[in-house]
């Protein structure tokens, strides 16, 4: 018997970034010494304080469903870190928590698009939000940026990018890959554009805010846009800023027509997300914030260290970061002086030769680029540098 899929999956890809975490998962199993910076997956243990919250409410026996947009005990505390952080107020009704922020962003796109509708998404992105849009069948629009514009769009840009079919637009600040943030200037010059066109939602992506060492203080969208505020989701979730990622705890704030709609999705998906997570998340939020300050620091140390390292590496060329726990540099003089075909090719050659697994910046939608991520050791970091400049020295 054939069995076939649906006509959607021909328009989707499985993400590229597992893609390379499985390959050097199983380059490992069978033998090989690979370093991998293909993860976006803090290496620090989730701290003490939120594990013993997560056991304490084992043995208090939360362990059943919850409403399926979080329990009131969990949305009190995403509301409190809203107005505390962002100086964002939000009824109870305006916040749901989902498995992740991956699945509150995948709730809006299903909320809000259908076939017709145009997403703007500024390139390089995160490799899901394409995929996502082209799931809710519409279409994403994409912005081109680079190193050279410091990976940020223009208002011009925005403005050139909209039609009659757009109705969302996402922004990361800052931003995975590139660590790149938008100051608060540049956020109100987009949202001047963005007035001007009622028909827009805008999908603000903020899961590595305190992830962030810029000169200006992190601001989110709808706190620099406040007239946007009725028609901005903004996103976050515990698994960037706490080391939580496994917990898979994400939320979201924003208009109640697009919440509520947000809810039943995910109604009819994963109900609610999971009771224990919710009760360490809760604990999270409210909990010492210092600890996140800490890990923030280590990991401006090892940016340091990475931007300085990848720039002495012949044909590499990478801007720093404000924020996050990637390097994103252009390689396409490396990619010449190996003679080699694309970024692809060059992750490839950096895998045989060197050992060292990375995702190829094409994955993001900005091919001669590659990702690296310095969420590991410093140690592994040194190590896995040297063998990258060995490899494109050869």
């Amino acid at each position: 018997m054939s069995l076939s899929v649906s006509k959607r999956m021909a328009r989707v890809r499985p993400s590229p970034t597992s893609a390379v975490l499985a390959l050097a998962a199983e380059l490992r199993a069978a033998g090989r010494d690979i370093i991998s910076l293909g993860a976006g997956e803090p290496d620090f243990d989730t701290p003490r304080a939120i594990k013993d919250a997560a056991i304490a409410a084992i043995n208090a026996g939360a362990t059943k469903y919850t409403p399926i947009d979080g329990t009131a005990e969990l949305k009190a505390a995403i509301a409190r870190k809203f107005a505390r952080d962002n100086e964002l107020h939000f009824e109870p009704a305006q916040i749901v928590a989902s498995s992740g922020a991956k699945q509150a962003l995948f709730n809006l796109c299903l909320s809000m698009l259908g076939p017709g509708d145009e997403a703007i998404i500024p390139a390089p992105y995160w490799v899901s939000y394409p995929d996502m849009v082209l799931l809710a069948e519409a279409e994403p629009v994409i912005i081109d940026t680079g190193l050279d514009a410091d990976f940020k769009i223009t208002p011009a840009q925005l403005d050139a990018a909209i039609t009659e079919n757009s109705r969302l637009f996402i922004l990361n600040s800052p931003s995975n890959p590139t660590g790149a943030s938008y100051s608060a200037a540049e956020l109100r010059a987009l949202g001047e554009v963005l007035e001007r066109h009622p028909q827009i939602v805008v999908a603000s992506d903020d899961i590595y805010e305190p992830i962030h060492w810029g000169d200006e203080p992190f601001v989110s969208f709808a706190t620099a846009c406040p007239r946007l505020l009725e028609r901005t989701v903004t996103i976050n979730g515990v698994s960037k800023a706490f080391a939580m990622t496994g917990w898979r705890i994400g939320y979201a704030a924003g208009p109640l027509t697009l919440i509520q709609a947000m809810k039943t999705i995910q109604s009819q998906s994963t109900s609610n997300p999971c009771s224990v997570s919710q009760e360490a998340a809760r604990a999270a939020l409210d909990g010492d914030q210092s600890v996140v300050r800490e890990m923030a620091d280590e990991y401006r140390v090892r940016h340091d260290y990475v931007v300085a390292g990848l720039n002495d590496i012949a044909g590499f060329e990478c801007r720093p970061g404000e924020g996050t726990f990637y390097a994103f540099p252009r390689v396409t003089e490396a990619i010449r002086r190996l003679r080699l075909a694309d970024d692809v090719a060059l992750t490839q050659h950096l895998l045989n030769k060197a050992n060292v697994a990375v995702v190829p910046g094409s994955a993001f939608g900005a091919a001669g680029y590659l990702r690296l991520s310095f969420a590991c050791s410093l140690e592994a970091l040194q190590d896995a540098l040297h063998r990258i400049k060995q490899a494109v020295s050869a």
